[in-house]
């Protein structure tokens, strides 16, 4: 079975993705807020698709359960207890890999679509994107199931593109706080990240409306962000695409063993 065309995927009327008027309303929210929702992205039928498509592809998952600091690296223990590098933080889920999505799957109708991709680079200020070279890492579904979630954390990357496909029936909210560091200025902040950690912070964190079939582009450098732990027996699906500004790179061996438990 072919994969379907972007126009039966995604709602073009209300997301036109060619048009320069709309590239420039996206591009300015994004640069205002750091986050971009598209509502409606996706057609309502293909989210029941993709949602039904994403439990059938479910024993596959690898799960992962990782401790890591809010810069995704080991704890120094060497450094003060209430340092943001010495604290310690949990995230757990499990993932499907880009080799175990279905040639026919709506997921790389969207990926793959040059004007998908021409409107991302557009928005983000990219000159171009490119798929990984491996075969594992550039369309990801994630599973979050009752109580699992995402630590507080810095992206390493400086966007990321998602498609929630299912909401849990609690929790699973996403939330982060804008501007908490700056790694242009070598700002890391750490006092205020302290602060966050222990709840305490002046800025609270935000809350992101995503909902099913909503897209959402995300520029998790400089903003700490997590997802809380999900409550309740529906598992929190959430698609990760994942893309890089120079071509035939792969996600490090390191990476692909955590994340994936394999290689390829």
């Amino acid at each position: 079975m072919d994969a379907p065309l972007l126009d039966q995927v995604v709602d073009l009327d209300t997301h036109p993705l060619g048009d320069e008027a709309y590239r420039a309303q996206c591009r300015a929210v994004l640069d205002r807020d750091g986050v971009l929702v598209l509502t409606g992205f996706l057609r309502p039928t293909i989210v029941e698709q993709l949602v039904a498509e994403a439990e059938s592809l479910q024993h596959l998952a690898f799960h992962s359960e990782q401790t890591h600091t809010v810069y995704l690296e080991t704890a120094d223990p060497t450094l003060p207890a209430d340092d943001a590098r010495s604290r310690e933080v949990v995230s757990t889920k499990g993932a499907v890999t880009t080799d175990q999505v279905p040639g026919s799957s709506a997921l790389r109708t969207v990926y793959g679509a040059p004007v998908f991709r021409s409107f991302l680079c557009d928005v983000l200020g990219e000159d171009e994107l490119h798929e990984y070279a491996d075969a594992l890492s550039s369309i990801n579904v994630n599973y979050f199931h009752e109580g699992q979630e995402l630590g507080w954390h810095f992206d390493n990357s400086s966007f990321a593109v998602t498609l929630l496909l299912q909401s849990p029936d609690g929790g699973g909210a996403f939330e982060s706080v804008d501007g908490m560091r700056s790694v242009e200025r070598d700002e890391q902040n750490l006092h205020g990240v302290a602060e966050a950690l222990d709840g305490r912070s002046e800025r609270p964190p935000v809350a992101l409306d995503q909902r099913p079939g909503d897209l959402a582009l995300f520029r998790g450098r400089d903003a700490l962000h997590r997802v809380t732990p999900v409550v309740g027996d529906r598992t929190r699906i959430l698609v990760v695409l994942a893309y890089n500004t120079e071509p035939g790179l792969s996600l490090s061996k390191h990476a692909r063993i955590t994340f994936f438990g394999r290689l390829g």
